[in-house]
């Protein structure tokens, strides 16, 4: 089963190289745009790893994060990497995975103060139940301190913001603690990145290191020691993960209507109220209450393809009128489907493969909308590109 690797991304290159030591003969892979990424192995596995560097802010990271995600269409992106701690009681060393993030600057000033209005994703429920047990093994760590002193990974809200915090007594830091009092940890890149995976539909975990505790005791020396602890803790957790991410994507059965997504998946019901009636599928037809499906596919050409993502176009403009999807999102989704339909038009093999792929983008932005998702399943696949 083809299968793309799991991107890893960094924002320093301390932490890029807590990773990069643990692959196996990483090799250059360039962007068109310039980004670098090098593709390795894990030792002793077939787990391939794509790591890439995207600076600090939230802003490079959502950039480097999507152009990660079009460029190897991976299991999962992890972003990996040291953070500080909001609360006394996560020790240095130990390893935050982000049951969610915030992105804190989302705010309105009144005259009765600022009033938090922050963006959240929360991480996959597959990835984050996949890290429980990888914590639960507690085999990941490279250290070879006793037990008892040993890094733990806990999991918890992160905080993403646009300034490196450093202080308890601060008014921002106050407010802070105030508003997110549930977040264990304070960085600059996760929101970014949350963001590209959203958009994307890809499934993305953020994972920390405790470097400091953001309380203004943080100084150059203490990041000397503490840093690169932490990044390696970081580094040592992410690349377990991934390990265990590929090994589930290698035994997972190929489903025999992997193309098309069911009612049942999707959470959808059928009715068979409607007695000799017939409904159009791009699979076939019911008929009273039984499902013709075709045997063999059919062939579809650009024209074909153009006339159905127009129809699309109607489909997603009647959601948007609904209240199904957002301004945002039914924008976003129209330009994806503009440069899917350019594609189409173009009537080559290359052509079909980027319209494939930007209508995988495309499916990402109405993940939550059933019919739509049925409706995107089948075009995909007519371009050439796995639904």
């Amino acid at each position: 089963m083809l299968k793309g690797p799991v991107v890893i991304l960094t924002a320093l290159n301390l932490e890029y190289q807590a990773v990069r030591q643990k692959l196996t003969s990483p090799q250059a892979h360039r962007h068109e745009r310039g980004t670098r990424f090098e593709v390795g192995t894990v030792p002793g596995t077939s787990c391939r790893v794509a790591l890439g560097l995207t600076s600090k802010g939230n802003q490079s990271s959502a950039v480097i994060a999507e152009r990660a995600i079009q460029e190897f269409s991976p299991l999962a992106v992890l972003f990996v990497g040291v953070a500080g701690a909001l609360w006394d009681a996560t020790r240095l060393g130990d390893v935050v995975m982000a049951s969610h993030v915030y992105a804190y600057h989302g705010g309105t000033s009144e005259d009765d103060g600022l009033k938090a209005r922050p963006r959240v994703w929360e991480a996959p429920h597959g990835i984050s139940q996949l890290a429980a047990h990888v914590a639960r093994l507690n085999d990941w760590a490279d250290s070879a301190s006793r037990p008892e002193d040993a890094p733990q990974v806990r999991f918890g809200a992160i905080a993403a913001g646009e300034v490196v915090q450093n202080s308890r007594i601060s008014a921002e830091a106050k407010w802070i603690r105030q508003h997110y009092n549930d977040a264990l940890a304070i960085e600059m890149e996760a929101a970014g990145v949350a963001q590209a995976g959203h958009l994307n539909g890809a499934p993305v975990a953020i994972i920390r290191g405790i470097s400091d505790r953001a309380d203004g005791t943080k100084n150059s020396a203490d990041d000397r020691t503490q840093q690169p602890q932490a990044a390696a803790n970081a580094a040592a957790f992410a690349i377990r993960l991934a390990v265990e991410l590929a090994g589930e994507q290698e035994e997972a059965p190929v489903p025999r209507d992997d193309r098309i997504p069911s009612a049942d998946r999707l959470g959808r019901h059928v009715s068979n109220t409607a007695h000799n009636s017939t409904v159009g599928i791009m699979a076939g037809s019911v008929t009273g209450s039984s499902v013709h499906m075709n045997t063999t596919p059919q062939e579809s050409g650009p024209t074909d393809l153009i006339a159905a993502l127009n129809g699309f176009r109607e489909t997603l403009g009647r959601h948007h009128a609904e209240g199904a999807l957002d301004k945002d999102t039914y924008q976003e989704a129209l330009a994806d489907l503009e440069s899917a339909l350019r594609s189409a038009g173009e009537g080559t093999p290359d052509s079909s493969k980027r319209a494939a792929m930007t209508m995988r983008r495309l499916r990402g932005l109405v993940v939550e909308c059933p019919e739509l998702l049925a409706e995107l399943a089948p075009l995909i696949a007519s371009a050439g590109g796995r639904a």
